[in-house]
This record gives structure tokens, sequence and C-alpha cells, in this order.
């Protein structure tokens, strides 16, 4: 079964879709939204999250929206300003570039651990992984590629088989989650996304490790560039 969720003009998260019924508690229901809302850009970096309005959108009491927002803290997604509430987290330049050196360190690792571990049902799910990053792309669906891409790499991570540092690689793609939504924004990054993954893909098939390192740190870098920009012309430079 499924529902229609009514649509909201302006800034507002809510959107006019269907979708599967509502999870089974109110918060779960909040931090769904809340997190396809700052995926998808519809609450930007910097952004201030207004506690009444957003209740009162998704139809629910502020209890649950402070226990997802809570949630959201800890991730790193949002930040809480003493006086000021909750803000969507806006990164400086020093995070972004700090957030970005830390993962190269540790996917490095968790790749080179994974490339000999890697089954032929692992290879076939990380290419229909990046078959739906293409499919996505194309129909410039930014939630379902980013969701996408985020499989995509974490098949080929998961396959290290360590568990305690692979929740540290997660930690830090939730705290730039907001950049990579702004990221795939644009059609010509979309393309080098997809372009990208081809060769990481070969790169896995053919097991030379270092290749496979190599590529996934061109790979962020070329972000890291794009990004570079983004996040020194916005809010944080400003302050």
């Amino acid at each position: 079964m499924a529902e229609i969720v009514p649509g909201h003009t302006g800034r507002g998260i809510v959107t006019a879709v269907t979708r599967p019924l509502r999870p089974p508690t109110a918060q779960e229901f909040v931090l769904s939204e809340l997190r396809q809302a700052i995926l998808s850009g519809r609450l930007a970096p910097g952004e201030p999250i207004r506690q009444d309005a957003l209740a009162e959108q998704l139809g629910v009491s502020r209890v649950p929206l402070r226990e997802a927002l809570k949630i959201l803290e800890g991730e790193g997604q949002v930040t809480y300003r003493p006086h000021r509430g909750y803000f969507v987290t806006d990164l400086s330049l020093d995070d972004l570039l700090e957030v970005y050196r830390i993962r190269q360190l540790l996917e490095g690792e968790a790749a080179r651990r994974a490339i000999d571990r890697l089954t032929e049902e692992d290879l076939e799910r990380l290419a229909e992984a990046q078959r739906e990053v293409d499919k996505a792309g194309a129909a410039s669906d930014i939630m379902a590629m980013t969701t996408a891409n985020r499989r995509f790499h974490f098949i080929l991570l998961e396959a290290a088989g360590m568990p305690r540092l692979m929740r540290l690689i997660r930690i830090l793609w939730d705290a730039t989650d907001t950049y990579r939504a702004v990221y795939l924004g644009d059609e010509r990054n979309r393309q080098r996304v997809s372009r990208e993954h081809d060769v990481i893909v070969s790169a896995v098939r053919s097991g030379d490790v270092e290749l496979v390192v190599r590529v996934l740190d061109e790979h962020r870098n070329a972000a890291v560039e794009v990004l570079r920009q983004v996040v020194a012309s916005g809010p944080a430079a400003k302050d």
C-alpha cells in the first residue's frame, strides 16, 4: 500500500509524491523526511531548521522532531547553535578537506583489504549499482543517484570485512551528504561520476590493488576540486 503525501509551496520539505506507508514511529518518519530533504538540497548547507513550521508540515509534534534532529546532530548532518537552534551543517573549507583526507586514508586501507575478498557476486552487485548510478544520472534524479553512488562505494569497501573501519567511513560520508547532493546537481559532474565509476569497476576487475586505490583517489580529488569552490563561496565563507 502507499499514501499520497501532499505538497507544500516555497521551501517546505514535503513534496507531492506517492510513497510507502509511514515507518512505524513518528521519529523514523521525521528522520527519513529530513534525510531526504538534506540529500536533495531542499534543506541547504547553513539553512536554519524552523522546528515549528517543519512539525506542522510533517503533521507531528515537536518531540519526534527533536529526537530526529539529535540523531542527525550525532551524524554531523545538522548543528545546534545555542539560542539559535538547529542548522544544516555548513562545512568550512578546512573541514571539507580534512574529511576527504581522512576518507582517503581509511578507504585506501579498506580497498586494499577488499580486493582479494571480492566474490563474483560482489562484482555483479558493483556493476549493478553502477548501472543504477547511470540510470539515475541520466534522469537527473539526484536522490536516486546519491543513494546508488553510496551503495556502489560501500559494496567495494565493505568487502574488506572491517566493520569498525566502515563505521568511521560512514560517519565521514554522512558529514558531507549535503555537499554530495550539490555536486551531483550539476549534469557535468553526474557524467564525470559515471565515467569514473566505469574506470573503478575496470580496475577492481583487474585485481590491481594499487590501481584501484589510485583511481579511487582521483575520483575523490575530482569531487574535492568542485566542492572546494562550493564551500569557499558558501555562507561559511562570509561569516
